[in-house]
């Protein structure tokens, strides 16, 4: 549809994981839109976008390995986009604290009497997985292993005589699918082009540098210069952590995840500067 609406202008479509890509790939572009569903993707293309940053001497980011990003999502009828310059406004990193936590069911609730459809999809997803198949991964995009769940879903939710299980209902549940509203998603994507257009042509001044759009109780719009952190472990020019000099690898890996354990997966890999691997 692109294609046929503007001319001269080339997509290239590549269907794989983003993570399959190497960072070099992503540094071709000049201009990065995401269009992603979850925070883990976010956070994955943030770090790369930070990895290109160089900084001189007092700290400042170097202009030119400034890779800029335009991000929109939409959640029913909220939505929101915002532009990231890593090193200049706040990163994903920065502002982790704009998503809510993500939506978790008491398991003793789901093994008891479940009072609604979701927690007998949960149930079946969570529960009877584990014991029927036990030591075989669940994957959402497999369609056999969603099945699998809507079935032992809807046996359940019939014996306790809770309607509301359908296959699309399960998807949505495993997956924590919200509905897609169009107008929402027109009114972000839009704002996603134009911040996107603004700064490959610099025809105007650009979004500072996020903006919510609510929809459910009428169309409230409004953009916040929310601020960098400047003890980001992403985005900045580096956070100190003093240690002392006979202090061996292990402990400082320790002293790491004591220090930055909210914002780390595990324990960090650690390479000198200039590239050398210390642990991987």
């Amino acid at each position: 549809r692109v294609a046929e609406r503007v001319a001269g202008v080339t997509v290239t479509p590549h269907f794989a994981r983003i993570e399959d890509k190497p960072n070099e790939w992503h540094q071709q572009f000049h201009i990065i839109v995401l269009g992603l569903d979850s925070l883990e993707a976010r956070s994955y293309i943030n770090a790369v976008a930070c990895s290109f940053l160089e900084y001189d001497e007092e700290g400042a980011p170097d202009q030119s390995t400034i890779k800029p990003m335009v991000d929109g999502g939409t959640e029913g009828f909220k939505g929101h986009a915002r532009v990231i310059l890593p090193g200049v406004t706040p990163c994903f990193q920065c502002t982790m604290w704009l998503f809510p936590p993500q939506t978790n069911f008491p398991l003793c609730t789901l093994a008891e009497t479940p009072p609604n459809a979701a927690h007998c999809v949960e149930y079946a997803h969570l529960i009877q997985w584990g014991q029927d198949r036990p030591g075989e991964s669940f994957d959402a995009d497999d369609a056999e292993h969603m099945k699998w769940v809507y079935d032992r879903a809807l046996a359940r939710a019939e014996q306790f005589g809770i309607p509301g299980v359908t296959y699309v209902h399960t998807q949505g549940v495993v997956k924590n699918i919200i509905p897609a509203i169009p107008s929402t998603n027109a009114i972000v994507a839009a704002s996603c082009t134009l911040e996107t257009l603004k700064m490959a042509t610099m025809c105007s001044p650009g979004m500072n540098n996020y903006m919510l759009y609510v929809g459910s109780s009428g169309v409230y719009t409004h953009t916040v210069p929310y601020e960098k952190d400047p003890e980001c472990v992403c985005c900045s020019s580096g956070v100190r952590l003093e240690m002392g000099a006979d202090a061996t690898l292990s402990e400082v890996l320790d002293a790491l995840v004591k220090k930055f354990g909210d914002e780390l997966s595990g324990i960090p890999s650690v390479s000198m500067y200039g590239g050398a691997n210390l642990y991987m």
